[in-house]
């Protein structure tokens, strides 16, 4: 069983756009789906679940999307975080939290808070995140403070820091790459692609992928 499972849900659209619905239509699918999942998670006892949200580079998209985008945001954590916090979850929010909206800062940090004694679930939620531009600013902090530059200095400056890396990393969507996602952190991940619309991964496909998981040889470099 995975410790840490990390997901790219990607879909949303093209589920909306496979029944005739406006796009928000997906989002918000796609948002249920994720609460859906990390009750799955901790039905399975995994320990550590990361989600990518919302990437660095999604502010490219059209302004309206952006907007509805952020808004259930909003709409999701004031209607949902205390049925998570409730079951035991811990959230986290990793990414540059302060190019977001403020309101969506503040909500993210009020939560955090209230979460952080749960350990139930680490759920950590990607939000403005780009690894390539996490791990320059881990670099720039070491250097501003003078401290040698080494792996273990880097990883405490990464956004996910204490957290364990992944061990496995599930895309939905049909696509196989990483997308800017976890680079330094999954060095040794297994990864599983899946045709599966992120609002159609449901318990039967997350249990696809580990069973997968669970059949691999893990030599994180050795023979």
């Amino acid at each position: 069983m995975p410790n840490h499972l990390a997901i790219i849900m990607d879909g949303n659209s093209r589920w909306a756009k496979a029944r005739n619905l406006p796009r928000v239509a997906g989002h918000k699918q796609g948002a249920e789906n994720a609460k859906e999942i990390t009750k799955c998670a901790v039905k399975l006892n995994i320990k550590y679940l990361t989600l990518y949200t919302f990437s660095s580079e999604n502010w490219k998209r059209g302004e309206e999307e952006v907007s509805t985008l952020m808004g259930l945001l909003k709409l999701y954590l004031e209607r949902d975080a205390n049925e998570l916090i409730g079951n035991g979850i811990n959230l986290k929010f990793i990414g540059d939290l302060a190019g977001l909206p403020n309101d969506i800062e503040a909500l993210c940090r009020k939560v955090e808070k209230a979460s952080q004694k749960n350990d139930r679930l680490q759920l950590n939620i990607a939000l403005n995140y780009g690894s390539k531009q996490e791990i320059v600013n881990a670099a720039k902090k070491l250097a501003l403070t003078g401290r040698e530059i080494t792996e273990e200095n880097l990883e405490k400056e990464l956004y996910t820091y204490p957290c364990p890396v992944p061990d496995l990393m599930v895309r939905t969507g049909g696509d196989q790459r990483i997308s800017n996602f976890l680079l330094w952190q999954s060095a040794y991940t297994e990864l599983y692609f899946t045709e599966t619309l992120w609002p159609d991964f449901n318990m039967e496909e997350l249990q696809k992928a580990i069973e997968d998981f669970k059949g691999r040889e893990r030599r994180f470099g050795g023979r």
